[in-house]
């Protein structure tokens, strides 16, 4: 057994992972790193085999594909809603659709940046999060997510990019989705309570942000500091279509909330109760795991990340 277990969603990226990690595995066995690697062939199958390797120990459990993957194997290092106790440090290899949580941590696209992470990357311990919701069969259902979870116009956004074949790659992907969804989108009444708080708005989303991108690269919460304990809640309110096509380049480079506006409010806490009369889909990490009601609650110093080695 050796130190490294790659999990790759071949499926990822509109298949176009598979090729990739082809590529990159010969590239990085040629630079003298051993590892092994599973190819997942249904979903949740890379949680399985996350957690198998947080238990036997291994150094690094790395997921080769999209923030979806990446979900899917955060989730191994959970058993039952509690973070497993273990030395064992969790890698991105960003090979499929969207690639947002790399972002937050500039971790490496290239095989040489890649092989270094995993050879002798740094161990940056950060914050997860933690949602309890209703999942499609209208079941409670528990599940972490790592970078941004949200309830509104998001989840529509996700579950049509994961209904598409993703075929046009993650940027144009991302774009298509979220122009179809907001012109067919209709804001909706929920409550927000975070850490007690409670605000009653007519909404477009609500965002639970521990990092700071999602979107393919929209930069939603550029103040979010995933190793703070604390995530940052947006409350995005009734925007209209002519807002969010006026707001989009602001989003895009993070200057959105530099300016007071009634419609965004910012509040940063623990634990954050979100409902609606109304059916409203949730989204975690790229993936559409059900709907509202929800609870999402940071949970410190969950995972030990790779991440670039600093300069001493």
């Amino acid at each position: 057994m050796r130190e490294i277990l790659v999990i790759v969603n071949p499926a990822s990226g509109g298949g176009r992972t598979a090729q990739r990690w082809r590529q990159l595995s010969g590239t990085l066995r040629r630079a003298g790193l051993q590892f092994d690697e599973a190819l997942t062939k249904r979903p949740l199958e890379a949680t399985h085999l996350a957690r198998n390797a947080v238990r036997e120990g291994r150094r690094v459990v790395a997921a080769a594909g999209g923030d979806g993957t990446l979900n899917e194997v955060v989730n191994g290092f959970f058993d039952d809603g509690e973070p497993m106790r273990t030395e064992t440090a969790l890698a991105m290899l960003p090979l499929g659709t969207g690639g947002d949580f790399r972002r937050t941590f500039d971790l490496p696209l290239q095989p040489v940046g890649i092989a270094g992470l995993l050879a002798g990357g740094d161990a940056r311990v950060i914050d997860a999060g933690l949602a309890r919701y209703r999942n499609h069969a209208g079941k409670e259902e528990t599940r972490a997510f790592v970078n941004i979870a949200d309830a509104g116009v998001g989840g529509e956004v996700v579950a049509r990019v994961n209904r598409s074949s993703k075929r046009l790659g993650g940027d144009l992907t991302f774009m298509l989705a979220s122009i179809t969804s907001l012109l067919m989108w209709r804001n909706k009444p929920m409550t927000a309570i975070v850490d007690g708080e409670r605000r009653d708005l007519k909404a477009e989303q609500v965002v639970a942000a521990n990092c700071r991108f999602y979107g393919s690269g929209m930069h939603v919460a550029p103040m979010a500091d995933p190793a703070d304990g604390l995530l940052d809640y947006l409350l995005v309110g009734d925007l209209t279509m002519l807002e969010n096509v006026r707001g989009l380049s602001k989003i895009k480079a993070g200057r959105h909330l530099d300016d007071p506006n009634p419609k965004w409010e910012v509040i940063r806490g623990r634990r954050a109760e979100v409902t609606s009369p109304e059916p409203v889909r949730i989204d975690l990490d790229g993936e559409q795991p059900g709907f509202l009601p929800a609870t999402f609650e940071v949970v410190p110093g969950a995972l030990k990340l790779m991440v670039p080695k600093r300069d001493r």
